[in-house]
């Protein structure tokens, strides 16, 4: 993790000019401006849903190369601000492009996956990812597919994690999904099966059980 040779098949996506923005920041932080690296990240993420779900790994190795080159949390600073003002305006960010919101949840989710202080997840990103859930398990968001396969996705990867920095909540989110899935006014059969999924995959300890596996991937194949 953070190798910078690892992140270079994902900065293909760009032009050469921020290509070259992005490999100077993994190998020399202290020579460009990292602020702009991270608006340039987030941006890219916000319209580039398949970047958006592994930005979080580009975004650790950036971290680390300054914290061992300069000793300083520039990045990671304009990281969270830029990440907070879309976490602010997400209500808007919806209405404009669904598929804007679904990439942001993907990518603030990715960063909380990878981001680390003391080897625990960052506090500061707890609630705001769990409000983005949250609003990704309202009824008018559970009609719409790409938001309940966000969602179903984002908990299989960091719903453990969460459960561990404020069980509460989680408790709080699933009775919202079971009602979603038990009221299936709207919901297709694709989404309904998503929701019975993840419930299972909750009460199994965040795991899926070899007959589950079974069961719901045989049916999505299908």
């Amino acid at each position: 993790m953070g190798d910078p040779g690892r992140e270079e098949y994902k900065i293909q996506s760009f032009d050469a000019e921020t290509q070259h923005l992005l490999k100077t920041a993994l190998k020399d932080p202290g020579a460009v401006d990292l602020e702009k690296v991270a608006n340039v990240i987030v941006d890219h993420s916000l319209h580039d849903c398949v970047f958006s779900k592994e930005a979080g790994r580009m975004c650790y190795a950036i971290i680390q190369a300054e914290s061992k080159h300069a000793g300083q949390s520039v990045f990671r600073r304009g990281l969270l601000n830029r990440l907070q003002q879309e976490y602010q305006a997400r209500e808007q960010l919806r209405a404009r492009s669904l598929q804007g919101w679904v990439c942001y949840v993907t990518f603030i989710c990715n960063v909380f996956d990878y981001l680390r202080v003391n080897n625990m997840p960052m506090m500061a990103l707890v609630n705001p990812v769990y409000d983005c859930l949250f609003r990704l398990a309202q009824p008018d968001s559970l009609s719409k597919e790409e938001e309940v396969d966000c969602l179903v996705l984002q908990l299989h990867r960091v719903g453990e994690q969460l459960e561990k920095m404020n069980r509460q909540r989680m408790d709080e989110l699933f009775v919202l999904i079971r009602d979603g899935f038990l009221l299936p006014s709207g919901l297709s059969s694709l989404a309904q099966l998503l929701l019975l999924e993840i419930i299972e995959f909750r009460a199994a300890g965040w795991k899926t059980t070899p007959a589950a596996h079974k069961y719901y991937y045989s049916e999505v194949s299908d």
